[in-house]
């Protein structure tokens, strides 16, 4: 988790979609998903198959096709879906820079490198509390604050353009 990626925000985002909230459907194509916010398909699709191998969507089979939640939205954290995208890496990498004081000469004392590194400390104390700050976060969360923020009409238009794509695709076949 050294950086956290435009991926999962676009990961988020199409998830909300399929939260089962008001502004959502059950399933959706990663087309529709990637047209309707204006991202790529092949890199949706690559989001994807990541969240796919996660377990945090399945792909539906059939004339309908897409993808589904693989489990209710309050059982998705937003750090699972970081996870999934961006893969589990430390924030913070020491580089042990505490042995290459010149004052040293190429053999650092016992003293200088005993215990973790004073500042790699502090950044695991950092990353251990966004951890846990993040997994208390869930999908159903975000999709519940993101409801109360939108005008009512919105979700209805969005349901309601995902619907349509869906329709379109099965009569088209």
């Amino acid at each position: 988790m050294s950086h956290i990626s435009t991926g999962v925000e676009y990961g988020l985002h199409c998830l909300l979609y399929l939260s089962r909230s008001n502004m959502a459907v059950e399933e959706a194509s990663v087309r529709d998903l990637a047209e309707l916010q204006g991202v790529p398909t092949e890199f949706l699709a690559k989001l994807f198959t990541k969240l796919a191998k996660a377990e945090i969507v399945v792909a539906t089979e059939g004339i309908k096709g897409g993808f589904r939640l693989a489990r209710p939205p309050s059982r998705i954290s937003v750090y699972d879906v970081i996870v999934a995208i961006d893969g589990d890496k430390p924030l913070f990498e020491c580089r042990e820079i505490r042995e290459r004081s010149a004052v040293f000469e190429g053999c650092p004392p016992a003293w200088a490198t005993r215990g973790v590194c004073t500042i790699h400390a502090v950044m695991q104390s950092a990353e251990k509390a966004m951890r846990a700050e993040l997994k208390n976060h869930t999908l159903a969360d975000i999709a519940e604050r993101t409801v109360e923020k939108l005008p009512a009409a919105y979700g209805g238009q969005v349901v309601e353009w995902l619907t349509d794509r869906a329709a379109n695709r099965r009569s088209a076949r």
